[in-house]
């Protein structure tokens, strides 16, 4: 097969602008065997945006020659090619609009697109942008955005793909043909070429034996694993911690030359053993660099295995999950003296159901058309490589989120052990896995989603260890109150009934209709009397959070909203002016839903009672799960329009103009009492750490929110704070602009951007780039962004903004890595867990103090139950938030012994104010200057020189 890889580069992507380079690689038989490259002149001046992107100026083809010679050049190349290009759409409407100009046939070959097999083919490739692709396949891109360049390292890309389609297996290029099968793609195309290939070489299929049910998968069943130690092992084990601890790290230096003692790793090591020994709480600091998972898996894991006990590790993120997974585990699988097994156990909706997915390919159910067939194409290839079958080792696109929805696990649409998949179920294999791990690994969501189901999803553990427990109280909060959005009350109608081909009701009427039994006519009727309520329950949820929207949009305005989003708080005794409509409209949803949910309870017992006979039990089974949702979210929508527990808050929220985006919250106000009852009364010992659990130097603010109070204990807690390794008078400098502007009103606010450009340009200058600027507000970040960007853009300084570059936190941290100068942008998600060592990150801005907006309903909520007990808000409440964050904020800067920055704090209140002393007396030991603006970057160019920064 003869493939031409095309790439242009132009003046830009309208229909006016003009190509100014070609490259192009011609493929047969899957080697190279012709390029072609020539600059092209526009006959029109190149935008300083283009030149700064590609490198190519007015002067570069001043003398080039005109766009028909070199399509007289190309034509003749592209004979009897199929076009590939990376996002080729783009380079073909400007090929055909050039071959139209100069009065040549349209291109009518096949066209391929290497993001379409990148997708399918390499699931778990976090991004498609051609230089990040060609840097994960260990591709050189020198010249990123030159034509020849693109071209020639998609043309290997390409080369990749097609050995990478030959490589699968027959059965699962049979069942990417059946996704692509009634699809007139030229992708639908080539996917059956592919599979045509395989079909004469399939007496060489190697993975004939890991075929099960029509899919190549990559696992055995489940439950049959060899035991990791013998009894005995663990009665070799030394007496002692300490005993212990001295034989692991004559292991630990035989393993690193550069191993070295770190005392406050020690400690923390000696005090998280004491804790469980002792049937302790402990809540321990640990600063950056301590190695905080080492230093509380190894006693967990000593203490474990001693006594026979399992222990759980939570975190906050799935990050630091995997992070335990990858790294820490299989270092203390080496080194350990007896075997032990960790297993990573997430939320249910992580896990693929086999079952759902199995139904949703042989049905050919793609609701989003392309979208699902690309996101069922790349889910078909993973399952002949995942062992885990968990969604975090897949990266969708565009709606493949909403169809990893509808074929993910869960506990109301599962069969057990009924289930032909049970025993390759990947949920089922991770909850077995974590009844026979000594530690289980999991995170803070899981907790509580345990701890509402009742136990049942977690092992029995007496001991816990909280890892990024500043977090803790706040996903209490989330985990036990209610969300509920527009979209998922839609999906959860639409997926019950479409239309009369669309849905789990249409599915199962055309089921029945093809039975002749008289009984299943009349079901089929109580089916089609149903489907028609179920529309109106829709017509009447569209009216109503129409109406909740408008309530929400009269009474905020966006413009003052930090983050972009509208919030409205619903108190019950100053209901807003047409509540008592709205209660009407809930009161009807909630007897037309009860009475729909009643019909097919009774539809669906008489059903069941015939399943088998009638072969329907796995789909009865997801009509099951999904009524079950329905019922949940009347219930939610029942609680939230009545407010019947005052110990919540209430708000609607949604996007700025976007009426669809529409939520309903209700979240406990206090959480500390249910934290008390279900975590620390009757677990044995549990272990609070994180870098961030102190103010000013006092862990009261941390314990008050978990409802622990250390007096009242009886010693059964213990608080203590480790300082980080790192030498931070050293290492980092905080500088202070004194005389910076303050903000007040909208003038203000436009005066301190002006003067923050200015000064984020100068510093930037200096430090030439390797700037990350956290924002608390969304709107400031723009407006910087726009302002940055003129200023720096003639320097070769790219700016980077969150929400306006990508909103992708990944992504945009790799671009800031890879790119040689260039400046970060970034609100709320890059204040804590982005890691950015080494020089990349030189230079960290603080704009404003993280204080949380004191109109955010629970806020306010909180601010008015410590008023009601005569203490100041800010100052029990407020202040210390802002502080713990502030912390994560400065942590980005210092994230290993080498790291050296400065730290530039822009907002005065630092100094000025009497509260501002807790935030600085928070940081681990930095130097802390203030000056006035003009003397910034001088302090810092001598800073740097100093400290070799």
């Amino acid at each position: 097969m003869k493939f031409a890889v095309l790439d242009f580069e132009t003046t830009g992507s309208q229909s006016t602008d003009r190509i100014i380079q070609v490259g192009l690689v011609i493929i047969n038989d899957d080697q190279i065997i012709d390029r072609y490259t020539s600059l092209v002149n526009p006959g029109l001046s190149i935008p300083s945006s283009i030149t700064a992107l590609t490198g190519i100026d007015d002067d570069m083809v001043r003398d080039a020659p005109p766009i028909e010679s070199v399509t007289g050049d190309i034509v003749p190349m592209l004979q009897d090619c199929v076009l590939v290009g990376h996002n080729v759409a783009f380079d073909l409407g400007f090929l055909q609009r050039a071959l139209d100009e100069q009065g040549y046939f349209p291109f009518d070959g096949k066209v391929l697109d290497t993001i379409d097999a990148l997708r399918v083919l390499y699931p778990s490739l976090s991004s498609l942008q051609l230089t990040l692709v060609c840097h994960a396949f260990g591709i050189a891109h020198e010249r990123p955005h030159q034509a020849d360049s693109d071209a020639e390292v998609t043309a290997l890309l390409w080369l990749q793909c097609v050995q990478r389609f030959q490589r699968l297996s027959l059965l699962t290029l049979q069942r990417l043909g059946l996704i692509f099968d009634h699809v007139t793609s030229d992708f639908g195309w080539f996917v059956h070429e592919m599979k045509a290939y395989k079909e004469t070489f399939a007496a060489l299929d190697s993975n004939a034996d890991r075929y099960f049910r029509q899919f190549a998968l990559n696992v055995d069943d489940w439950g049959e694993e060899e035991p990791v130690r013998h009894h005995s092992d663990v009665n070799g084990m030394p007496d002692t911690f300490a005993e212990f601890y001295e034989q692991l790290k004559q292991a630990l230096r035989a393993r690193f030359k550069s191993y070295e003692d770190r005392e406050a790793q020690e400690r923390m090591l000696e005090e998280v053993e004491s804790a469980f020994q002792q049937g302790q709480h402990l809540m321990i600091e640990a600063g950056t660099g301590t190695g905080k998972s080492l230093g509380y898996l190894i006693p967990s894991l000593y203490y474990g295995l001693k006594q026979d006990k399992k222990v759980v590790v939570s975190t906050h993120t799935i990050n630091l999950q995997e992070q335990i997974r990858e790294r820490d585990i299989p270092l203390l699988q080496d080194l350990f003296p007896v075997g032990f097994r960790a297993s990573v156990l997430k939320g249910r909706n992580h896990y693929l159901c086999l079952r759902k997915f199995e139904s949703k390919i042989n049905l050919q159910d793609f609701e989003n058309g392309r979208d699902d067939r690309i996101t069922a194409a790349q889910m078909v290839v993973w399952l002949g490589e995942t062992e885990r079958g968990d969604d975090e080792e897949l990266f969708f696109s565009n709606k493949g989120q909403q169809f990893w929805h509808s074929v993910s696990s869960d506990a109301d649409s599962c069969l057990n052990r009924s289930c032909p998949w049970f025993k390759k179920c990947f949920y089922h294999r991770a909850k077995h896995q974590s009844n026979t791990a000594d530690l289980v690994i999991t995170n803070h969501s899981l907790l509580f989603t345990d701890m509402k189901a009742e136990n049942r999803l977690l092992p029995s553990y007496k001991n816990l260890v909280i890892d990024e427990a500043h977090h803790f109280e706040e996903v209490a909060s989330k985990h036990l109150g209610i969300e509920l959005y527009y979209g998922a009350f839609v999906s959860t109608l639409s997926w019950l009934y479409k239309d009369s081909r669309s849905g789990q009701l249409s599915l199962l009427r055309g089921k029945l209709q093809r039975d002749e039994r008289e009984q299943a006519q009349a079901w089929c009727e109580k089916i089609d009397a149903i489907a028609p309520k179920l529309i109106r329950i829709k017509d009447e949820w569209d009216e109503m959070m129409e109406l909740l929207y408008q309530v929400l949009a009269s009474r905020t305005d966006p413009a003052q909203s930090e983050v972009g989003q509208l919030v409205y708080r619903i108190k019950k005794e100053h209901v807003p002016v047409g509540w008592d409509k709205l209660m009407v409209l809930e009161d009807n949803l909630f007897i037309q839903l009860s009475d729909v949910l009643k019909q097919m309870d009774k539809l669906f017992g008489e059903l069941k009672e015939m399943q088998d006979e009638l072969d329907m039990q796995s789909l009865l089974t997801d009509v099951s799960g999904t009524l079950k949702e329905l019922y949940a979210h009347r219930d939610h929508l029942h609680f939230f329009m009545t407010m019947p527990d005052d110990n919540y808050v209430y708000w609607l929220e949604a996007g700025s103009g976007k009426s669809k985006s529409l939520q309903l919250v209700s979240v406990p106000i206090d959480v500390s009492g249910m934290l008390q009852q279900y975590f620390f009364d009757v677990k044995d010992s549990v272990v609070m750490t994180s870098a961030t659990l102190s103010v000013g130097k006092s862990f009261d603010y941390t314990c008050e929110q978990l409802g622990l109070r250390p007096e009242d204990e009886e010693g059964r807690l213990k608080t203590l704070q480790l300082p980080s390794p790192f030498n931070y008078r050293k290492q980092a400098l905080v500088a202070i602009p004194r005389d910076f502007p303050s903000i007040r009103g909208t003038a203000g606010e436009k005066q301190f951007v002006e003067h923050l450009s200015q000064s984020l340009a100068e510093v930037a200058l200096e430090t030439k780039g390797r700037m990350l600027v956290l924002f608390t507000s969304n709107r400031m970040l723009k407006q910087a962004h726009a302002a940055l960007k003129d200023k720096l853009q003639p320097f070769g300084i790219q700016v980077l903004g969150q929400g306006v570059d990508s909103g992708n936190r990944s992504k945009l941290t790799r671009l800031f890595q890879s790119s040689p100068a260039s400046i970060l942008l970034g609100t709320s998600s890059f204040w804590e867990g982005v890691d950015i060592p080494g020089e990349a990150l030189s230079c960290l801005a603080i704009v404003r103090l993280p204080f949380q907006p004191p109109n955010h309903p629970l806020v306010e909520a909180k601010t008015e139950n410590l008023k009601k007990q005569n203490l100041n808000p800010f100052m029990k409440l407020s202040v210390p938030q802002a502080v713990i964050r502030f912390k994560q904020g400065f942590g980005r800067l210092v994230r290993t012994a080498k790291d050296r920055g400065i730290v530039i704090i822009y907002d005065t209140r630092v100094i000025d104010t009497t509260y501002g002393k807790y935030f600085l007396y928070s940081l681990p030991g930095p130097k802390i200057e203030h000056m006035p603006t003009n003397q910034l970057v001088p302090r810092i160019k001598e800073w740097m020189g100093e400290n070799g920064a």
